[in-house]
């Protein structure tokens, strides 16, 4: 990741922008799923300089969004003054979503492209574009399934831009967030099996917005019953210690009974480490995850 000691290639970064807005730009008009992080931010900023009144971004309003994700993407679509519409998804009312298999993202991005796809349609927009990015192609994603399936185009893989150089050309632009830690919804806090539900969701979003509160950025409440597992990054991990009393106090206060520090750290997707597949001679087993189409 760019920091701010490391200068920016302006003509390699310029090129690598210019070449996403012509992606853009031979949509025509388009909608833009707009989380807030800095991946699909970069691609709601880029649209708008492309398209102007012709890109619209949307965010999907959930309880597996945090309230304070919502209020930094308002505030940065008025900052850069593209236009910006929340939605209502239904994925809670999703069996497959609630009941928490590896494939919940799937039921998740389905419920949402599927809703983006009937605004696209009935305002006139040729197309559906996502955040996803070039480095998003090597990890496991079923959520690219549903992208594949409703024609949700990704601008920044087509562009060739991976998580460095999103970064890279948010930096450029002078987007706040080009170097936000990854922020995925509440719900990848729980462990594949357990189901959602509203409470959980709740309870980790109040954990999380404390932890943020003592000044510690990268960070996840991982929810396993009874336990909160906090993993931070290496640079925090020191912090987290150092206020381990109080930070338990406050957690148990949430109506969790234990709480632990991982001490491997801050892991993006590490509750996919239980996706094991163990294969037997003429046998598949049954806990093996099917295989994602993976189409930018």
């Amino acid at each position: 990741m760019p920091t701010a000691k490391q200068p920016l290639d302006d003509s390699s970064t310029q090129k690598r922008l210019s070449k996403l807005e012509d992606i853009l730009r031979d949509m025509a008009s388009v909608v833009v799923a707009y989380s807030g992080g800095v991946d699909s931010a970069l691609v709601a900023v880029a649209a708008h300089r492309a398209l102007g009144s012709k890109a619209l971004a949307v965010t999907a309003v959930s309880p597996a969004l945090a309230a304070r994700e919502l209020e930094e993407a308002t505030s940065l679509a008025r900052r850069f003054g593209f236009a910006h519409r929340t939605i209502h998804t239904q994925e809670m009312a999703r069996e497959g979503y609630v009941a928490n298999s590896p494939q919940r993202c799937y039921f998740c991005k389905t419920e949402l492209y599927a809703d983006l796809c009937k605004l696209a349609q009935a305002e006139g927009y040729a197309w559906v574009a996502s955040g996803t990015n070039a480095d998003d192609l090597g990890d496991f994603r079923p959520g690219l399934q549903a992208a594949s399936e409703h024609r949700v185009r990704s601008p920044l893989v087509e562009a060739g831009l991976d998580k460095a150089a999103v970064r890279q050309v948010a930096r450029m632009l002078d987007l706040p967030i080009w170097d936000k830690p990854a922020q995925p919804c509440l719900s990848s806090r729980i462990p594949y099996g357990t189901p959602v539900t509203i409470e959980t969701l709740l309870k980790i979003e109040r954990a999380e917005d404390y932890l943020r509160g003592l000044g510690l950025r990268e960070v996840r409440a991982r929810h396993h019953d009874k336990l909160c597992r906090l993993e931070v990054g290496e640079a925090e991990m020191e912090l987290a210690f150092a206020r381990r009393q109080e930070i338990t106090a406050h957690l148990k206060k949430l109506g969790y009974l234990w709480v632990s520090l991982d001490l491997a750290g801050l892991r993006s997707g590490s509750l996919n480490d239980g996706l094991k597949v163990t294969h037997l001679p003429n046998q598949q087993s049954q806990n093996e995850i099917p295989t994602m189409q993976k189409k930018g």
